[in-house]
């Protein structure tokens, strides 16, 4: 079971997509007042939507034909770093000028108790399915990261599972790791979309495989595929780390990291298209364009 959100005119709605891709227009205004809702009436997410269907209140059997939003309002997004040995090879070769022998601080982070964890994004920087991501102005080495999101409420709880791609300046990171927020937050450079699944519909979130295409002139220039199963980290404990001597406000959504890095000579550039695609969520799909 998935939650959408979408727009009918100005009008923002809800709405289930089950397993045979039929959508169901929901009564809740958001995702987390559906959660609460649930908890309420002592019941799961997926009784109280399932207590809504209605055939009337069937919407279409091509819920991706709908003009989708952000499925949660996420307040914040944060992220974790080099939680994948492919990530940690990546951040080696942009800091070592591609010396990749040579032992660095992501070495350090790779194997350390504490997880990398930065902020990347508000509700205001973050779009949705379908919406332009947007290049730095300042970099000339830009990727897109992606990465399974975790959907929490205020207790640090699982609620959900969403497709996020955390945009990142390779040559930035690569100068100095005190510029990380430079190379990570700007304008547009996060998107997360284009469902939301139950966490309570999710058996094994380490058995997700995520794909990631993109696409240049029609052209596909870069294909790549990974699955959560080669996760360094667990994701509670990633969320301890987070919620640790901190503040969660319902919504937050947390990056857990990526295996997936196009080739070192490869940058987006204006007019591409980014796919990323995580197996039971959706395909989060997004234009590239400049600053």
């Amino acid at each position: 079971m998935r939650i959408i959100r979408f727009l009918d005119g100005q009008e923002k709605w809800l709405a289930a997509v089950t397993d045979d891709e039929k959508a169901y227009r929901l009564p809740q205004a958001d995702f987390m007042t559906l959660i609460y809702q649930a908890r309420e009436q002592g019941i799961s997410p997926v009784q109280l939507v399932e207590s809504a269907f209605k055939p009337l209140n069937e919407l279409t059997d091509d819920w991706t034909s709908l003009h989708l939003i952000t499925p949660v309002e996420a307040p914040e997004v944060w992220a974790a770093g080099v939680t994948y040995q492919r990530s940690r090879e990546a951040r080696n070769y942009e800091a070592t000028d591609g010396k990749l022998d040579a032992e660095t601080f992501y070495d350090k982070v790779y194997d350390a108790e504490r997880p990398e964890i930065f902020f990347k994004s508000t509700a205001a920087r973050t779009v949705g399915p379908n919406e332009a991501v947007t290049l730095r102005s300042d970099s000339s080495w830009q990727i897109p990261e992606p990465e399974l999101g975790l959907v929490l409420d205020a207790d640090g709880s699982i609620v959900g599972y969403i497709v996020g791609n955390d945009m990142s300046c390779r040559d930035i990171e690569g100068e100095n790791p005190l510029y990380l927020p430079q190379a990570k937050i700007w304008r547009n450079s996060c998107s997360i979309g284009p469902a939301i699944r139950l966490a309570e519909t999710v058996q094994n979130p380490y058995e997700f495989s995520i794909v990631c295409q993109i696409y240049r002139d029609g052209e596909m220039v870069v294909k790549s595929e990974a699955s959560t199963s080669e996760l360094n980290r667990k994701l509670d404990e990633l969320v301890s780390f987070l919620a640790r001597d901190n503040d969660l406000f319902d919504g937050t959504v947390l990056l857990t990291g990526t295996s997936i890095v196009p080739p070192n000579e490869f940058t987006l550039e204006p007019g591409d298209r980014i796919e990323i695609s995580v197996s039971n969520i959706g395909t989060l799909i997004n234009p590239v364009i400049s600053n």
